[in-house]
């Protein structure tokens, strides 16, 4: 095949773009293609000189999108936390497996754009989509689902627009929890690490801290809150940033486990005690919490309960709407818990370092 040949196939058309040469949805062209009566004709023929002025050559893929009782959903993801992918890949795979659906998983790698892995999941017959941060908080995103007609369950999204399906805990109420927490042990000089700015799960936890800290009466000190990325490596930084202070805090609150069970490591590569010397708590209660020593208190965000709830609810949308008795759209705000373990304790004096 030589260059002309790559560069014309790489540039033919596909079924968004005769679904926006049309002005309708790619659903719509996709039930025009497998010759359903469910279609206005005035829009048929929209669709049909679509096809036409585009020389647009439907892949089996695409003809059979809207067909048969096959259902295949898939979870999106671009998280850097592999703890949490896979806690929500436990979760999914085994609700699928119950429901008899297929559920494929797809990333969306850095430098792919949006229009690009929608393209994908329009031709490769995904039905719905499994949505987790941060593309669940991504306008653009959602909005390129929707032109594409594919139903969509964001999980842990901050703001899901009302006709989205959506799985969340109360991230800001569970961190104002965890800090009060550590305030009533007798902490003071309490850090936070902050989660990925792209995360708006993050900014709520943030939130919470600092809720908790006017509630106790305590002033916020900047010097005490570092920004990390949801990823171990960022932890390492944000816990080396906080510990080498003068008077470094007695407790550090990462808003992830992969960044709290950095901490950890710091703290045993300084000599310190944990939690006698320094009190660690994490968020989500992945598995990473419990495979540390010592075993981290944090926050349980029911993640594989919150994957399973997802693919019910995306289920129950879709066959509900093949059989044209669809209901509201619902939200469902599952419980989160503090679990305590061993990485927290009253702070004891110390020497303040020279």
């Amino acid at each position: 095949m030589d260059a002309r040949e790559t560069r014309r196939q790489r540039s033919a058309p596909t079924i968004i773009d005769v679904a926006r040469h049309a002005g309708v949805s790619a659903m719509t062209v996709s039930r025009v293609l497998n010759d359903e009566q469910a279609v206005r004709p005035v829009t048929r023929e929209k669709v049909r000189k679509a096809i036409t002025a585009l020389n647009y050559a439907p892949s089996a893929a695409a003809r059979t999108l809207a067909g048969g009782d096959e259902m295949r959903i898939c979870l999106v993801f671009s998280n850097p936390s592999t703890s949490f992918l896979s806690e929500l890949l436990m979760g999914g795979l085994d609700q699928a497996g119950r429901h008899n659906v297929l559920l494929a998983v797809e990333k969306l790698a850095e430098g792919m754009s949006i229009e690009t892995i929608v393209n994908h999941l329009v031709q490769a017959r995904v039905n719905g989509i499994l949505l987790p941060p941060p593309l669940c908080d991504s306008p653009e995103m959602l909005k390129a689902l929707q032109a594409a007609s594919i139903r969509t369950v964001t999980i842990a999204a901050s703001h899901p627009p009302a006709d989205v399906a959506a799985v969340n805990i109360d991230d800001r109420l569970a961190a104002l929890d965890m800090t009060r927490h550590l305030i009533a042990l007798g902490h003071r000089r309490i850090g936070f690490i902050k989660g990925n700015p792209a995360y708006n799960s993050g900014q709520r936890r943030y939130e919470g801290y600092c809720m908790a800290l006017d509630e106790a009466g305590m002033v916020l000190d900047p010097s005490l809150v570092t920004q990390g990325l949801f990823n171990y490596r960022s932890g390492l930084d944000a816990a080396e940033q906080l510990l080498d202070q003068s008077e470094p805090p007695t407790a550090i609150f990462a808003a992830n486990d992969d960044m709290a069970a950095a901490v950890v490591a710091i703290a045993h590569g300084r000599g310190l005690d944990v939690p006698g010397d320094l009190t660690v708590c994490g968020f989500d209660d992945t598995p990473l919490a419990t495979t540390i020593w010592p075993e981290l208190t944090t926050i349980h965000q029911p993640i594989g309960n919150m994957a399973r709830t997802a693919v019910d609810l995306l289920v129950r949308d879709l066959r509900q709407r093949r059989e044209n008795t669809a209901e509201e759209t619902p939200h469902v705000l599952l419980d989160y818990k503090l679990v305590r373990r061993q990485s927290d304790a009253a702070p004891r004096r110390r020497p303040r370092r020279a």
